[in-house]
């Protein structure tokens, strides 16, 4: 499993998810976004776990995407150039991040990573952990992806 999260202490992605030590990969930035940045890092891993052939599972994997609410990438909305440079986008694409909106957000890495990873099969999932309920919410449930898929979004 991994898990790609916010750098946000309000939000341990092992505490929120109930993992234990060893359980998933833990993968934080601002704002748990699937940036270029983040498909570069997921990819060095993907090489590493599959040179170490003594702890390699073959089989299918789960990746999960989580956002939260109250998230400080809110407040970065008004530093386009900024954000524009954390995506490697222009600062005219910041609309379809929808950095604002954690629900939206979500689905919107979810599509990135189904439009870009391609490796063994796997699941993804986007979910956002409300810091005031300490409740999760399924905003995209595990969607299968296979070697050599695209996204049909």
């Amino acid at each position: 499993m991994m898990v790609v999260a916010c750098v946000d202490p309000r939000v341990d992605p092992a505490h929120v998810l109930g993992l234990d030590n060893g359980e998933a990969a833990i993968l934080r930035n601002v704002g748990g976004r699937i940036t270029p940045a983040t498909l570069r890092t997921m990819a060095l891993l993907s090489k590493v776990g599959a040179a170490n052939t003594a702890t390699h599972r073959p089989g299918d994997w789960n990746l999960m995407i989580l956002h939260h609410t109250d998230c400080g990438m809110n407040d970065l909305a008004s530093f386009p150039d900024a954000l524009a440079d954390y995506f490697e986008i222009a600062p005219s694409e910041l609309e379809r991040k929808h950095v604002t909106d954690p629900r939206r957000s979500v689905r919107t890495d979810v599509d990135v990573i189904l439009e870009n990873l391609h490796g063994p099969a796997f699941f993804v999932s986007g979910l956002i952990y409300d810091v005031d309920t300490g409740q999760i919410e399924t905003i995209v449930p595990p969607t299968p992806l296979t070697l050599g898929e695209a996204s049909t979004r």
